[in-house]
């Protein structure tokens, strides 16, 4: 469909011409006309296919054409990390280009009082959007910095990272803080319980968009080695001896082994940093900074934080640890192999991740080669693509006798006490 064909605003279609926009993505086709007509919605889809311009260019549309408030918070936009809000605050510049009128400020943790004073005088003079993550917007709330009592639209983009982030709480204390009559709109890329549940505390008759996870691109050279988990280290400097690495991600399943590895990395000589949830936003800043201007060459991350990750030249990702979702896999990899270009995926299968390997396979309807490991690495598991293994106790993630009664965090969804249940 082309986006002429949708009763979006003159002057927003004249800004989707300067950026070459003439196609709506499928996510954008089945989702703009509800939000124009004022509709809630709950819309499914993945990274990568358009959800950012699915809302807002019809609520820019909507803004443009009038009928709300010059002085007051219009729209708010929620955010589970700063690294999006940022990306949302640019798309949302080109696609107002030529709105004059209306003004956005993004809002997020981990800078100075400068900037804190910046966002505070920006809605109290009634920025038209705000795009904030949780914790900041929360901030200001409770100092009577921003008024919601006018505000027409609420966003909630990537809810599930939010609820896995532990913001539930804080996403139902703002939307307490909205006026009754307001239009919400929440997209994920997953559907878990807990979503669902939040979905029935904020949406009014929701329209339900939901897009299949699209399988990884073609032009991705996905292969696995199965090995012990002692011998991953060495299959990650195995692969960088056969080729030197550049603009390279590893994902890690944890913060404690980011860091770890990250760190074993270095001592082995290659330029890498870690990229966790435990640096100072400052310190985010500058490692994404050197990575994408090409000072270092290998970024050791974790999911949270790298789904705020946009860089198109990524050669290689290496799934340190598998994800423990088939759609995670998918958002993972497809970090490499944009704009056109080819690129390479690479999983490590330890023991304990054979089970949610062959789901991914079965997903992806197709048997992942399966790479020979150096003989002087030493005796290997065996992989049975189409073996039967019990699947981990689905609260403690563990496998083995006596294992499964641990107090694990329980799968991708955290939020134990949150109200939205």
């Amino acid at each position: 469909m082309d986006f002429y064909d949708l009763d979006l605003n003159d002057y927003v279609l004249d800004a989707l011409d300067d950026m070459n926009f003439t196609e709506t993505t499928p996510i954008q086709e089945h989702a703009i006309p509800p939000i124009l007509e004022g509709r809630d919605m709950m819309g499914v889809a993945q990274t990568g296919t358009g959800k950012t311009a699915a809302y807002l260019l019809p609520v820019l549309s909507m803004l443009a054409d009038g009928g709300y408030p010059k002085d007051a918070i219009n729209c708010i936009i929620m955010s589970p990390t700063r690294e999006l809000a940022q990306q949302i605050d640019s798309a949302m510049q080109g696609f107002a280009y030529y709105l004059n009128d209306i003004s956005s400020v993004a809002v997020y943790g981990g800078n100075d009082g400068i900037r804190y004073e910046q966002e505070k005088r920006a809605m109290q003079s009634g920025a038209d959007v705000v795009i904030a993550t949780p914790g900041r917007l929360i901030s200001h709330l409770s100092l009577g910095n921003i008024d919601l009592s006018r505000v027409s639209f609420f966003i909630l983009d990537e809810a599930d990272r939010m609820l896995d982030m532990g913001f539930c709480d804080d996403i139902l204390l703002i939307a307490k803080a909205l006026p009754k009559e307001h239009q919400t709109i929440m997209f994920s890329a997953t559907m878990p319980g807990d979503i669902l549940n939040l979905a029935h505390s904020i949406l009014q008759n929701p329209v339900e968009v939901k897009l299949a996870v699209s399988k990884p691109a073609d032009n991705i050279r996905q292969s696995a080695y199965v090995c012990y988990e002692p011998q991953k280290l060495l299959v990650v400097k195995h692969l960088f001896e056969q080729e030197p690495p550049h603009r390279v991600i590893i994902f890690v399943g944890s913060k404690k082994k980011t860091k770890e590895l990250a760190i074993s990395i270095i001592r082995a000589g290659y330029n890498a940093r870690a990229m966790h949830s435990d640096l100072s936003q400052a310190e985010r800043d500058e490692v994404m900074h050197l990575f994408r201007s090409g000072k270092i060459d290998i970024l050791v991350a974790t999911d949270i934080v790298a789904r705020g990750i946009d860089i198109d030249d990524i050669a290689i990702v290496i799934n340190f640890d598998v994800p423990r979702d088939e759609e995670d896999y998918v958002h993972r990899i497809g970090r490499t192999a944009r704009a056109g270009r080819g690129g390479r995926a690479v999983t490590l299968v330890g023991e304990k991740d054979m089970y949610f390997f062959r789901q991914i396979e079965r997903f992806l309807g197709k048997e992942i080669h399966k790479e020979k490991m150096p003989e002087e690495f030493g005796e290997t598991p065996a992989y049975h693509s189409a073996g039967k293994s019990k699947k981990p106790n689905a609260k403690g993630r563990y496998y083995g006798k006596g294992r499964g009664r641990g107090k694990g965090k329980g799968g991708k969804n955290h939020c134990h006490n949150c109200k939205c249940k």
